[in-house]
């Protein structure tokens, strides 16, 4: 591994109470770079025993250093570890655009993004405040709110460094102590973040990671009886499985799932300020995103120009390696190439057509994972393509008359994540706001620039409980009442 980032630790050790080591049985799992199949190194492959060893790290360092600091000492350590992110945020980079696949641009905006998430929750960690109670005369009344203690952090493969930056720094800055699971597919940026985290003088065991598989590491963590809460970011089977093991343990569960989010565009849009939006919120990340905006609905006046004119922008984007900073790049695997060239097939066979799609060089390298970029229009709400999360650079344009009808087909999924709705009229965009069943919805715009001190999570199979904010500061404390009786 080349990257100054990476170098100051071997990627195959786990990273327990502050020290790095092999995993109890020594084994190993392969790392593959998405852009052309070659190997990119080895991580090591955890098991219940280095779970537990992480858990028990992370109880004795709330017992001892980490539990003993003030929230305004805590918030201190986050703001160092935010200012090492920036100092590296070239490197992590490209630990992250090899790791995952997607362009450099993408990798050095996720970095930017997790130093940013440690500075807000760092100058944070001293402003959650309890509050009085007014009760029965003679009474004093008060809340505070305490860490749940141990958190386990699940996260998925797209957005390591975000996901860590949203869940890892609320918790920590909250005063829990960490134990953080990356997917086994790419996790070379959350080893960096340990890294990171010891030279800024977190203290040991605050933070814990132990890569692995879902089925071995995973299991073992969200099944632990040492875990106080958990965090999981990932697929809706997956967070089934955790919130079912936490249940046994009557651990409280935050869990991000998946998303088929609609961007609504009515015929009176800003079309050339919508454009942007409507293609790269697809296409970013290759489509692996859980807000991607692989829903397009258009008011049937202004259907064909609305597609005519996303058809150009595909045909325009370019597809490559990641580090040669693409618009789009490969898909994360073999089985994720799979599932998305399955949906694609269904498009053939089943009566929505295909509008446009990007080309894929003949000088891609052969190994790659690589999707072309497809949209697809006049699909039925129905299809399967219009109601299944496709994690791939695959957009479904759906007409619609009316607003009655685009909330029916924008709420009729089981998910409800996030929603853009595009319309000038501003009595109609809170009708729409107001009636869409999701977590978050933007009027005139999709993300708000990444949105870090914006509440994010779901309803329906998207899940529930949310992150970034100050909500998941709310969300990774426990709230003690306590009431003294003086006269």
């Amino acid at each position: 591994m080349s990257s100054a980032a990476a170098a100051a630790f071997d990627t195959s050790l786990v990273f327990v109470g502050g020290r790095w080591r092999r995993c109890a049985d020594g084994r190993t799992l392969p790392l593959i770079d998405p852009s052309d199949g070659s190997p990119l190194g080895e991580i090591a492959r955890g098991n219940a025993a280095d779970v537990d060893a992480a858990v028990h790290a992370a109880r004795t360092a709330l017992d001892g250093e980490w539990g003993a600091l003030a929230a305004a000492e805590r918030g201190r350590v986050l703001l160092k570890m935010s200012a090492l992110v920036l100092e590296q945020a070239d490197e992590l980079a490209r630990l992250e655009a090899r790791d995952v696949g997607k362009p450099l641009r993408q990798g050095r905006a996720d970095a930017l993004a997790l130093a940013r998430y440690l500075e807000f929750y760092g100058g944070a960690a001293d402003k959650v405040m309890g509050q009085t109670i007014p009760i029965a005369n003679g009474y004093t009344a008060l809340t505070l709110r305490e860490p749940h203690g141990v958190t386990a952090h699940i996260v998925p493969w797209n957005y390591p460094m975000q996901i860590i930056g949203r869940s890892v720094g609320a918790a920590l800055a909250m005063g829990n102590a960490c134990v953080l699971k990356p997917a086994e597919e790419a996790c070379l940026t959350a080893l960096a973040f340990a890294h990171i985290a010891g030279l800024a003088g977190l203290p040991a065991g605050a933070l814990n990671v132990v890569p692995g598989l879902g089925e071995e590491a995973g299991a073992a963590l969200s099944s632990h009886a040492g875990i106080d809460h958990i965090s999981f970011t990932g697929s809706v089977a997956v967070g089934a499985l955790i919130q079912a093991a936490a249940a046994k343990n009557a651990v409280p569960v935050t869990l991000e799932l998946g998303g088929k989010s609609p961007q609504i565009v009515f015929a009176d849009a800003d079309l050339d300020a919508a454009l942007p939006f409507l293609v790269n919120a697809g296409i970013q990340n290759a489509g692996q995103t859980c807000s991607a905006a692989s829903r397009i609905l258009v008011e049937r006046k202004v259907f064909d120009e609305v597609v005519a004119r996303m058809a150009e922008r595909y045909r325009a984007l370019r597809v490559g390696p990641a580090l040669d900073d693409p618009d789009v790049g490969p898909v994360i695997s073999a089985r994720q190439h799979e599932i998305v060239s399955g949906y694609l097939d269904l498009v053939k066979d089943s009566g929505p057509h295909v509008a446009a799609r990007a080309t894929l060089p003949a000088t891609l390298p052969r190994g790659g994972y690589y999707v072309a970029p497809t949209l697809v229009a006049d699909v039925s709400p129905t299809h399967r393509i219009a109601q299944e999360e496709i994690f791939g650079p695959v957009q479904a344009v759906i007409p619609f008359d009316g607003e009655a009808e685009a909330l029916a087909i924008a709420n009729g999924t089981p998910f409800g994540l996030v929603a853009g709705v595009w319309t000038r009229d501003g009595g109609r965009a809170l009708r729409m706001a107001r009636k869409l069943r999701c977590g978050q919805v933007f009027v005139n715009n999709y993300g708000a620039g990444g949105g870090i001190e914006l509440p994010f999570g779901g309803v329906k199979h998207s899940g529930h409980g949310r992150e970034k904010g100050f909500e998941a500061l709310y969300g990774f404390s426990a709230l003690k009442t306590i009431a003294i009786k003086h006269d």
